[in-house]
């Protein structure tokens, strides 16, 4: 848990654009130097470049800062316009006095006379650098700041004063019989200097933090300045001065580094923008803040020293004290004595404010509900604020002195000090805070889930703790809830789909044993309709537990939805395929015993049936496609009898997709023209004469294919699509009907329909009044054959519908009599007019007796109730004896006539009858009726018949 003990290394600073014009600077430097060491050769040029050489880099100091205060400082730096502006002024008064100089000795060859213009413009150039250097001083924000900025320059400059007084100054006030103003300008230029020097360095220690590069090297060149004329100012070396001497370099040099300063330091800041934050620094360089504020600090001290040194001096000397040190002296003392005074009163302030604050903080510290911790870079506990009593149940006192590690769960600890190591090797500008959540020892001994803000401090952490188990628990139950069943408890879709995809990506990818259920409980929607549906949810409930119960330990259980539920077997890493099918169908099929058990609800023994679909896996098959591949494999079994179990085969899918292609066909043929209408006789089976037609929909795809409606309304499951083409049907029969009846054609046609699309909104009774009243179409020559008898349906709604319809001059027929359950209520309740036998029972009256007892009742029932019989599907000669001798009316099938169009169709009607059979074989519409088409449970495609 401790730091890292390395300091990372800073990345290394780009010289980019500013290293050039520092290279170019010191090269000319150091020429000037080297050239002022060797003479220059002769005289006349040493004078040259001794005045002429430094007038000219005091006027490129003076033009480089008047431009860059005029339009090259940046938008931060508009404050110290003027400081530049200064400086500029400063380093032209330098170059007019270097160019007298240089008149006087090279241009007009005469020494220069004192004082002179020279004198006065060299005078000027220390206020103007002054004040510039107090524009740059970082502002004080209070009036006893600026007392304590007065004081501080008064105590370095009075203590230099004094000191220099003491040594030279002294001397060189006594006139010597020289004139007052000689000796003036003699005192001027050393105390201009103290004064500067005292500027620089106060500001030294109180520089403004902004463009700091810049005010350093600007520093630089007035200290460099001052010592130079401090050189000058000594008689040792004025007395022997003559100009392109060395000490002429230093001015120079002076000169062309403030030409330097704001330009070269602004290029060192647009370099340094493009640079990443550096890394942590050292403790080397954490620490020189803190040493060169003491040094700030100590200034005023370091003054009051160096004045008593001139004092001591003087009196070790055994000179008598001057009156101008004695005065100097006091006035430092003074001024060291009322800012001690100003301190003190300030640190009190400061020492008032600070315990307020220290008590604020340890108030809402103190009384914080989350617990605050600090601790050391080895991880032990340095301070534990009191909430954690009530938090961790421990008192404070116990946690301080332990490990941090000690209170961490063990299985959290190393991802806790993993991401510790990485929060404190990040820069803090980029990451300032960090988050962790964990486990922590509470006092009973319980684990308790705690999020923990860190932050560094002195190398060490400070942490910022709060329980957040019930919310961890509450986050777990809403997860728990997203992915299990709220009536079941088991697995939802969801994470049954994602374990099936661990199970397919993971070590087990290669394993082709791992197999997919999917199990549909048959009979349940009845449970629900017949006593309820919290008996439903009963029975739900007990077939997951018996699911739960049947797989294995690492299997998992699901309910996908409704009654609807899927079960993944892993395999066990076999490598016979065979062997594991028929294990998993063993399984599948004891699974599918145990769900059609009885089970009690309520006292009551309800039974369901379940049918199920197995796939198993396969290489580069992906989650999604083996769940469905086991739903195409449930669904085959529902549709093969249900109570099954059933593998998946590839050609499912091919069916699938086949049957897509074909709705997808499907809701285009409509408005293409594609659908056609066909229609079979109705025969009278006593006479042959023709009663009706049935009309009958045919749809001829533009491949030239001939779907039957057993085929193709397969495939029409949206129930738009159907009602579409229901209302088609029923309009194109009722417009040829009547075009037929006008043509002196007249048949009743027969339009077969489901019960529900008669209760359909999309085809209310105005809609079958106004298309009989549009076409005219007169009383009793619609017969609309009920196709089913949809136990959902509203028997009430539809007897109804029917009775409106009869008003009408609408017949109705009951089709596919004896195949419903429902056909006796269908019979006492609604308003039949014609019972329309169903085809399996025609198909077998010949051949088999208990279906011709069967039909032969259903007869006489129809017979008792003074209604016509049709029987569907007469296809023989055979058919139609037993059928007429059972009492059958009427019949329709190919013993008389297939579909026929309308051209085939009117020929029929003008002929009027057809052959029935006496005795002999009956003769069929050979050439004159379409072959059969009809294909009851194949999905192949008819061609189309010659025509």
């Amino acid at each position: 848990m401790s730091a890292p003990g390395a300091v990372l290394p800073r990345r290394p600073a780009q010289g980019g654009p500013g290293l050039v014009p520092q290279l170019v600077l010191a090269v000319v430097c150091a020429g000037y130097a080297t050239g002022a060491a060797l003479g220059w050769g002769s005289l006349e040029v040493a004078n040259v470049m001794g005045d002429f050489g430094l007038s000219a880099a005091a006027a490129t100091a003076s033009v480089s800062c008047f431009f860059y205060a005029r339009g090259g400082a940046g938008e931060g730096e508009n404050r110290f316009r003027p400081a530049w502006l200064l400086f500029s002024f400063s380093s032209a008064m330098s170059a007019s006095g270097n160019g007298v100089w240089g008149w006087y000795q090279v241009v007009v060859d005469h020494p220069v006379p004192t004082p002179s213009m020279a004198d006065l413009f060299f005078l000027l150039f220390a206020p103007p650098a002054i004040v510039g250097l107090l524009v740059l001083a970082k502002r004080p924000v209070t009036r006893a700041g600026w007392v304590c900025l007065g004081l501080d320059s008064w105590l370095i400059g009075g203590s230099l004063l004094t000191l220099s007084w003491s040594l030279a100054l002294a001397h060189t006030a006594h006139f010597r019989g020289e004139s007052v103003a000689r000796a003036a300008l003699n005192l001027a230029y050393p105390l201009l200097d103290i004064v500067l020097v005292s500027m620089v360095l106060a500001l030294h220690f109180r520089r403004s933090s902004a463009n700091r590069t810049a005010i350093n090297t600007a520093i630089a060149a007035l200290a460099l300045t001052v010592l130079c004329d401090a050189l000058y100012t000594s008689p040792l070396l004025r007395a022997h001065y003559r100009s392109g001497q060395l000490l002429d370099a230093g001015w120079f040099a002076a000169s062309l580094l403030l030409a330097y300063a704001p330009w070269g330091a602004r290029r060192l800041g647009v370099t340094r923008a493009t640079v990443p934050p550096p890394r942590p620094r050292p403790l080397a360089a954490q620490v020189s803040r803190p040493i060169a504020g003491s040094l700030g600090a100590l200034t005023p001290y370091l003054a009051a020293a160096v004045c008593t040194l001139g004092i001591l001096y003087n009196v070790i000397e055994g000179r008598r004290v001057d009156r101008v040190v004695v005065f100097t002296g006091c006035t430092v003392v003074l001024a060291l004595v009322v800012r001690q005074g100003i301190m003190l009163v300030d640190n009190i302030a400061l020492t008032h404010e600070l315990a307020q604050k220290e008590n604020h903080f340890r108030s809402l510290v103190q009384g914080s509900s989350d617990v605050i911790m600090i601790a050391a870079p080895t991880g032990i506990l340095r301070y534990v604020s009191p909430a954690a009593a009530g938090v961790y149940g421990r008192d404070a006192e116990d946690l301080v002195g332990s490990e941090l590690a000690s209170l961490i769960h063990p299985e959290d600890l190393g991802r806790v000090v993993h991401e510790v190591r990485r929060f404190l090797a990040s820069p803090p500008a980029d990451e300032p805070a960090g988050r962790i959540e964990c486990r922590f020892r509470s006092g009973t001994g319980e684990w308790l889930n705690v999020e923990s803000t860190i932050n560094r401090h002195q190398g060490g952490l400070i942490l910022n703790s709060r329980d957040v188990t019930e919310r961890v628990r509450l986050q777990a139950q809403l997860q728990h809830n997203a992915e299990h069943d709220p009536l079941t408890d088991l697995p939802n879709r969801a994470l049954f789909t994602e374990r099936v995809r661990q199970a397919l990506s993971g070590r087990r990818a290669s394993d082709p044993g791992t197999a997919v259920l999917f199990i549909d409980l048959d009979g349940f929607k009845q449970v629900n309709d017949t006593i309820g549906h919290q008996a439903g949810d009963e029975l739900l409930i007990q077939a997951a537990r018996r699911l739960q119960d049947s797989v294995r330990a690492g299997d998992t259980a699901a309910r996908l939805g409704g009654d609807e539920f899927a079960a993944l077997i892993l395999g066990d890493g076999g490598r016979d395929q065979s062997a594991r099918q028929r294990q998993v169908h063993e399984i599948a099929d004891r699974l599918r015993l145990t769900l059609s058990q009885p089970y009690q609800i309520d006292g009551n023994e309800v039974r369901v049936a379940a049918s199920i679909g197995v796939a198993f896996a396969e290489r580069d098959v992906s989650a999604r496609e083996l769940m469905r591949n086991a739903d195409l494999a449930m669904y085959r079994a529902k549709s093969g009898g249900k109570n099954r179990v059933e593998m998946y085969a590839p050609q499912m899918q091919a069916e699938v997709v086949r049957k897509t292609e074909l709705a997808a066909r499907l809701r285009s043929a409509l408005h293409e023209g594609e659908f056609a209408l066909l229609h079979q006789p109705v025969v009278n089976l006593t006479t042959g004469r023709v009663a009706a037609v049935a009309a009958q929909a045919r749809w001829r795809s533009a491949q030239g294919i001939l779907f039957t409606p057993a085929e193709f309304l397969r495939v029409a499951e949206d129930g738009e699509r159907t009602a579409e083409l229901g209302r088609w049907l029923l309009e194109e029969a009722v417009e040829q009907a009547a075009e037929r009846g006008r043509a002196g054609h007249a048949a009743p046609v027969a339009i077969r329909l489901p019960a529900r699309r008669l209760l359909d909104k999309s085809m209310p009774l105005g809609s079958v009044e106004a298309l009989l009243t549009r076409h005219g179409l007169p009383s009793g020559a619609l017969v609309i054959e009920l196709a089913d008898s949809d136990p959902r349906i509203s028997f009430d709604e539809l007897e109804r519908r029917l009775v409106a319809l009869r008003r009408l001059g609408v017949r109705i027929a009951l089709d596919g009599f004896g195949s419903g359950y429902a056909a006796i209520n269908a019979l006492r309740r609604l308003p039949i007019d014609v019972l329309k036998l169903d085809r399996g029972l025609v198909e077998g009256v010949v051949e088999s007796a208990r279906l011709h007892k069967i039909t032969s009742g259903l007869l006489r029932i129809a017979c008792d109730l003074g209604m016509q019989s049709v029987a569907d599907g007469v296809d023989v000669p055979e058919q139609v004896l037993a059928l007429r001798a059972m009492g059958c009316t009427h019949g329709q099938g190919m013993a008389f006539s297939g579909p026929l169009d309308e051209y085939r169709l009117r020929r029929a009607l003008v002929r009027g009858s057809f052959p029935v059979p006496g005795g002999a074989a009956l003769p069929v519409l050979s050439g004159r009726s379409l072959p059969s088409v009809r294909v009851p449970h194949s999905n192949s495609e008819t061609p189309v018949p010659p025509t």
